[in-house]
């Protein structure tokens, strides 16, 4: 207890959680409008007759046309966070409105979406308005200093992400086929220089599989010595680059590079500030700010309590799927938000049958009718979609009247190359399921098995 009370006592300097409050607030605001500038928010939230909801979240929905309104919010909340202005109410406003975003529809799930939303929230709770920001030259008060751990506490959510993303390529699939990359990679081809010389080579894809695992599972401890620093940002760098080439993941490689930052000295902080502040100059600030030694809380333990819990949730989720009998590549139960990142290539076809219970009599849904492509695609691999979707169409084929209204489903699934096998007991009425935190006892076991954790 003493050594933790003595490490909460510890102060760092402020430029390092200064800068990464800009640079977090940059990238999001362009984020936001790339977004917007692709036209994703009409076809993704508008255009669509439904929408996959998350349990527990079904009352998050798309806006109609004022869904436009919440991604404004969430754009010029970061903005905000980026400048320092209102700080507290702009990253609260910021998480809330992403938040909001990213559970609208479960079609768009990303990893990357899920560690913003942690980020942002973790971000509420930390002074990174201390220090270079347009509060404290509202408030003419600025902090050289801020407790070590508010820095820490960042990287401690970057190693969890990079650490957990590695165990997770410790599967048979990735590291004794180099599933899925040599589903992937022969579809790239086309790149200058390597496409045709090596995204067809055997022994590429198992260097690519059996890289990214040691890369993932040491770059946290990598960027923590002093010693190995900068050759673990030039692999950052290399990594991201090179995947954002790859695939296409968006923003995420760039954020995860600005991200890593926070694990250099204060010095090159001051020196990325100073290059700022020559971009956009604060005339005459230095002589109207009272200069503070170090930032105190005013409540510290309440806060270091808040987050205390964050990181312990953070630690056992990702295990939660342990507590599932299934395959978990196979049930996707408990998969996400456990950084599992781009380790399966699954295909299904999923078609949906409409009986009446007591005549027996039937009909076949045609899936264009009611999902948009992207939709049905990821619809038709993943169980928790299927039972969504059958209580969807149980619920608008009873509302036209049909009686006694039972929902089937053939699905087929092909998993990281194998071949396609049934997924869904075609003999449940789907109809009648209820989604839980409890296992499924509808999905078919899987005729394989993928060892790994």
């Amino acid at each position: 207890m003493l050594n933790i009370k003595t490490y909460l006592n510890k102060t760092t300097n402020a430029a390092q959680l200064a800068v990464f409050r800009v640079l977090f607030g940059v990238m999001m605001c362009f984020s936001i409008i790339r977004f917007w500038y692709h036209g994703w928010i009409e076809t993704l939230y508008i255009q669509p007759k439904f929408h996959f909801t998350y349990y527990g979240f079904e009352w998050v929905k798309p806006l109609g046309v004022y869904t436009y309104v919440v991604f404004v919010i969430c754009g010029l909340s970061a903005c905000l966070v980026a400048l320092g202005l209102k700080y507290r109410l702009a990253i609260i406003t910021f998480f809330l409105s992403f938040t909001y975003i990213e559970l609208m529809d479960k079609t768009t799930y990303l990893n990357h979406y899920y560690f913003i939303s942690l980020l942002s929230f973790l971000m509420i709770f930390l002074p990174a308005n201390a220090y270079f920001s347009v509060d404290s030259l509202l408030r003419k008060k600025s902090y050289n200093n801020i407790p070590k751990w508010t820095n820490d506490s960042v990287k401690l959510l970057l190693g969890i992400v990079y650490f957990f993303a590695g165990l997770a390529k410790l599967n048979s699939d990735w590291l004794l086929k180099a599933q899925p990359l040599k589903i992937w990679l022969p579809s790239k081809y086309d790149l200058p220089f390597i496409g045709d010389t090596l995204m067809h080579q055997n022994w590429f894809h198992y260097a690519m599989s059996w890289s990214g695992a040691l890369y993932d599972l040491s770059i946290p401890f990598l960027l923590l010595y002093r010693k190995t620093r900068v050759f673990a940002f030039a692999l950052v760098v290399i990594f991201h680059v090179f995947t954002r080439v790859l695939f296409p993941i968006g923003m995420f490689p760039f954020i995860m590079i600005v991200s890593t930052l926070i694990f250099f000295d204060a010095g090159l902080h001051r020196k990325i500030i100073s290059f700022i502040k020559r971009i956009v100059p604060f005339k005459n600030s230095k002589y109207s700010i009272e200069q503070h030694s170090v930032y105190y809380y005013n409540f510290r333990k309440s806060i270091t309590a808040v987050l205390g819990l964050f990181f312990i949730v953070q630690l056992l989720l990702p295990f939660r799927y342990m507590l599932y009998p299934n395959e978990l590549f196979w049930s996707e139960e408990g998969y996400r938000f456990s950084w599992r990142v781009m380790l399966m290539e699954k295909m299904g076809i999923s078609t949906f049958k409409i009986v009446n219970s007591e005549t027996g009599e039937f009909f076949y849904v045609n899936n264009k009718d009611f999902l948009t492509p992207f939709q049905e695609k990821q619809m038709s691999a993943q169980p928790d979609f299927i039972l969504e979707y059958a209580h969807y169409l149980g619920d608008h084929f009873t509302g036209q009247g049909h009686k006694n209204v039972q929902v089937f489903v053939e699905s087929y699934v092909a998993l990281n190359g194998r071949l396609s096998t049934p997924l869904i007991d075609k003999t449940v009425n789907l109809y009648a399921e209820k989604e839980s935190f409890k296992p499924k006892h509808w999905i078919l076991p899987f005729k394989d098995d993928i060892k790994g954790l």
